[in-house]
């Protein structure tokens, strides 16, 4: 079963504002659009089929009364709490949601759909797509959730490429090689996570720039990173400030090793 990185979702209180913040970056991003029945819209940053997307809360009447989308529920409570804004889950892309929901119930995890979704693009385009949610009560970290295109890797992509979609920032290469995960028991958190996808977790490695200790899971042409501080430093930052999350998203490029912290959220090439 082939498993891919869809999406990192970033919360955002206004998802508009991340366009001029990547433009600034050399990274292009546009508007997205409604999610009307949860009350939530977005902008997103294309990199081939795998995406950021910074999503932020439209109607707050409407987004509170949902029940079934834990991503929704989610970002009520974080926004709530002050200081939500920031990478927060990990989307991975799917064509068996059904079998992963049985699996998941196997293995004795909370399960949440599969249930259908859609968005009404800017142009009144309505893209639909399928999401599962698995949920383990004694974790603190959001388990990843599940998502299933109504469309084929294939139709998608030509989509965006006619769409100007991809293709367009500064480096137009530019791909997602990893994304950052800050946890605190790094051995056990991995491991879940790997039972999961069915992936075999990497071995241990240090990162001086993160101040951390490090292992990877694979995904179809990227990568999970779980970081667990070892001193002070981004990683126990991280932990301290906003618990255990995502926290950086990672390109490789011909250019030297750099980072930055933008949007509540750390942007880096080469970093692992």
């Amino acid at each position: 079963m082939t498993l891919s990185l869809d999406h990192l979702v970033w919360f955002a209180h206004k998802p508009e504002a991340a366009i001029d913040e990547l433009k600034g970056m050399g990274i292009h991003a546009i508007q997205g659009g409604r999610h009307e029945k949860w009350g939530t819209y977005n902008s997103l940053a294309y990199f081939g089929l795998s995406y950021i997307e910074f999503i932020g809360i439209k109607n707050v009447s409407i987004a509170k009364k949902e029940k079934h989308n834990r991503l929704i529920i989610h970002i009520v409570e974080a926004m709530s709490e002050g200081n939500g804004e920031g990478p927060a889950r990990i989307a991975i892309r799917t064509n068996h949601i059904e079998e992963l929901a049985e699996k998941f119930k196997k293995q004795g995890l909370a399960v949440f759909g599969p249930f259908p979704g859609e968005r009404m693009t800017q142009e009144g385009e309505v893209l639909k797509w399928s999401l599962l949610f698995p949920e383990d009560p004694a974790s603190t970290l959001q388990l990843p959730f599940f998502i299933q295109w109504e469309e084929t890797d294939d139709v998608r992509y030509a989509s965006f490429k006619d769409k100007g979609l991809v293709g367009k920032h500064i480096a137009d290469n530019l791909k997602i090689e990893s994304v950052g995960i800050a946890v605190r028991n790094l051995d056990e958190t991995v491991n879940k996570w790997a039972r999961l996808i069915d992936g075999t977790p990497g071995e241990t490695y240090q990162s001086k720039i993160l101040s951390a200790s490090y292992r990877e899971l694979e995904l179809s042409e990227s990568k999970l990173i779980f970081c667990t501080p070892n001193g002070r430093g981004i990683a126990q930052d991280v932990l301290t400030e906003r618990g255990e999350t995502p926290f950086l998203v990672n390109f490789k490029g011909a250019e030297e090793r750099k980072m930055i912290n933008k949007l509540n959220g750390y942007w880096g090439k080469n970093i692992f």
